[in-house]
């Protein structure tokens, strides 16, 4: 690895040593870390895994009905502002402190939810989740780095564990809280909604009051534009450009099942037989098709439930794995998860697939941070775990641009319920259509909010019949999920060669 060139002529900083232990071995700064990260992330997964259904879902009352090319191009914004933005802020963290970096995060992700609140359009919305990504991408360096202080290499693995399970923590609170907020899905909820994670958001102003300012070991006299350089510097060693391009892949699948799976939830999933064992009535609602369901963030919780329960256990017992190795066998496990339960409509086999691919998370999530944390210089930490956003920034990012263009065409209920009246009904007879997506809704003169509705209409079926005839139809699960199941699966084998090279490439280094 290069040393840090800062002061050439000064040695290179000791690292700093965490502070006395006190609660399960850990201080007290690590335990006001995982405090601070909990409010932040309740506040965001709030928001995250209904974000999908508001900017696109046909049948949404309150939503934005924009398409799923728009969602895609959203998402991918937001992943490359929020992930890859920490390449810099991640060095300036370690520069101008992590408090303060910390604290003008959480002022600007405020601004981000009330831009959400109070502008209902694809521009607000847009504007507000630009907002919020760029606040984030101050918060996860200086709080990771921070933490990571705290750390030795004998309790890392434990310590991240932990960490990951209570960013879950927040993560299944903000799932059951969205189901609360989200009564009649009217436009009023949706911004209680946003509000309620500004709320959530601004509690982070009482744990700052006494969150210490932990020393980074970096040089305090460095300009932005050396920091910045240094940044970009670092970024191209071997290893770490090869492990980048690697989890970029992985990435790409893995987000899919918390923004591609709602909507397909949504447009094919029977949650009915689920909803039935379902012990709240704000974890049951009436669907479109007149059916009883589950919402679809309450089934996707289930991921983050799992990994409340089981995170620490499955820490504890691969704390002697290798790291590449753990999140190996993660990947292949997620991305059988993501297949499960993208190639089924049946909600409990839907839950199995989820199962699957949280087993997976918990050795590939807590494993990246861990890697990085451990293999980053003396003075780097932060530059280090900022680095850990990239390949999410990437991978997330044009995963969701290519999952947009991919749903739009061959797995929307909305958009094949039009195409099956144009090319499968007399209602198309007479019409002009050039078989392109875009010019869909004006050859068909109906509207997408319209389009499921209409195919009743025209068939004379129910909701339910309705929806199996597309299903049989289309097969929009193939086309839909193979592809990043193919993704997930090319991920893994990459790393597995990786781990191979990667100390030969270090020796190389040295």
């Amino acid at each position: 690895m290069a040393n840090d060139q800062s002061n050439p002529a000064a040695p290179e900083p000791s690292e700093p040593k965490p502070a006395g232990k006190t609660l399960g071995g850990f201080n007290a700064t690590y335990w006001m870390c995982n405090a601070v990260e909990m409010w932040e992330r309740l506040a965001y997964y709030t928001l995250r895994p209904v974000a999908a259904i508001y900017i696109m879902q046909a049948d949404e009352p309150g939503g934005l009905h924009l398409t799923a090319e728009h969602k895609g191009w959203i998402f991918l914004w937001w992943f490359i502002l929020q992930s890859l933005f920490p390449m810099v802020t991640g060095g300036l963290a370690d520069r101008y402190g992590y408090r303060k970096t910390i604290t003008f995060s959480v002022t600007v992700n405020i601004i981000g939810y009330l831009l959400m609140a109070f502008l209902h359009s694809y521009w607000g919305f847009f504007a507000g989740v630009l907002v919020l990504a760029f606040g984030t991408a101050f918060f996860k360096p200086g709080l990771q780095a921070t933490l990571g202080h705290q750390l030795s290499k004998e309790n890392s693995s434990l310590g991240w564990g932990v960490f990951y399970w209570i960013v879950n923590i927040g993560s299944y609170i903000g799932h059951i809280v969205s189901a609360l907020v989200l009564v009649n899905h009217s436009t009023t909820d949706w911004r209680n909604l946003f509000l309620a994670c500004a709320a959530f958001t601004s509690l982070n102003f009482l744990m700052l009051l006494k969150f210490p300012d932990v020393p980074s070991g970096a040089s305090k006299t460095e300009g932005l534009f050396r920091v910045f350089c240094r940044t970009l510097a670092n970024i191209f060693e071997r290893r770490l450009v090869a492990w980048l391009l690697i989890m970029s892949c992985f990435w790409a699948m893995m987000y899919q099942l918390w923004d591609l799976q709602p909507n397909f939830i949504e447009d094919w999933v029977d949650s009915s037989m689920v909803a039935e064992h379902m012990p709240f009535d704000s974890w049951q609602e009436p669907g479109p098709d007149g059916r009883l369901r589950v919402p679809q963030q309450i089934l996707i919780s289930l991921n983050a439930l799992l990994i409340i329960i089981l995170i620490v256990p499955v820490s504890w017992a691969v704390r002697k794995m290798r790291t590449l190795e753990a999140m190996f066998f993660g990947m292949l496990g997620a991305t059988a998860g993501v297949l499960v339960a993208g190639l089924t409509c049946n909600g409990w086999i839907l839950l199995l697939g989820i199962s699957c691919f949280s087993l997976g998370e918990m050795l590939t999530g807590p494993k990246k941070n861990e890697y990085l944390a451990l293999i980053a210089p003396p003075g780097k930490k932060g530059l280090y775990l900022g680095y850990v956003n990239i390949p999410i920034g990437i991978g997330g990012g044009f995963g969701n641009y290519l999952a947009g263009k991919i749903y739009a065409r061959v797995g929307e209920k909305a958009t094949l319920a039009l195409k099956y009246l144009m090319e499968e009904t007399p209602f198309g007879e007479g019409k002009i259509w050039d078989g392109s997506i875009h010019t869909l809704e004006d050859a068909a003169d109906v509207s997408r909010t319209e389009a499921f509705a209409k195919l009743q209409e025209v068939l004379g079926v129910d909701g339910p019949t309705a929806t199996k005839l597309l299903w049989d139809t289309y097969d929009p699960q193939y086309h839909t999920w193979i592809p990043f199941a193919a993704i997930g699966v090319a991920a893994a084998i990459a790393l597995a060669i990786y781990g191979k090279m990667a100390k030969r490439w270090s020796d190389m280094n040295a």
